[in-house]
């Protein structure tokens, strides 16, 4: 009996089809990577408050207008808050509307990486700090001139250093600025 050559068993159909919901519903397409620094999962729980560990480590996202920086307008720098990597200024950020932290624009743009998410059926651009992998949230573009960027962000991914401890720190070590943020959990 002649079988065309052409089409696709019916079992490799199905397979390719569940392979193909596996990772529609599984969230972003991306590859194992080996980041900079990297911590002990067992630290991270120890250090992290639940929240930021589910945040940063099970790219989860907390309530719209509940976390800590939602509402926040003091002067200074997010960092994040496993590594201390600084992120964002606050000159940058917005009120988006959103009920997260927006911002229009990275301090560095090395210090974000970015990538397709296909979570929950639709497409978005995870943003993950890019010294420790830790999720911080997703990136739009429907933000504010001049960027047209909007980096809405998970408070619990973030730590704050304000503008006025920078300057107390650095004037008490005779100049030397630090990016460390104590708020009651361990000092890397």
């Amino acid at each position: 009996m002649y079988r065309p050559v052409t089409g696709r068993s019916s079992l490799a159909t199905k397979l390719l089809a569940v392979a193909f919901l596996l990772l529609l519903y599984s969230g972003a397409c991306r590859t194992k990577k080996t980041w900079p620094v990297s911590f002990p999962q067992e630290e991270l729980r120890k250090r992290l408050t639940p929240m930021q560990y589910h945040v940063t480590q099970e790219r989860g996202t907390e309530s719209a207008f509940a976390g800590e920086f939602a509402h926040h307008k003091e002067e200074g720098t997010y960092t994040c808050v496993v590594c201390g990597t600084p992120l964002f200024s606050s000159n940058t950020k917005f009120d988006s509307g959103s009920g997260w932290p927006s911002f229009f624009d990275l301090m560095k743009e090395e210090s974000i990486t970015l990538t397709d998410d296909f979570s929950y059926g639709m497409h978005r651009v995870e943003t993950t700090c890019s010294q420790c992998g830790a999720h911080l949230g997703h990136l739009f573009d429907d933000g504010p001139r001049p960027t047209g960027k909007r980096y809405c962000i998970n408070s619990a991914s973030l730590a704050f250093q304000s503008k006025d401890s920078a300057s107390s720190i650095a004037t008490a070590e005779g100049g030397a600025s630090s990016s460390s943020v104590n708020d009651g959990k361990t000092e890397l």
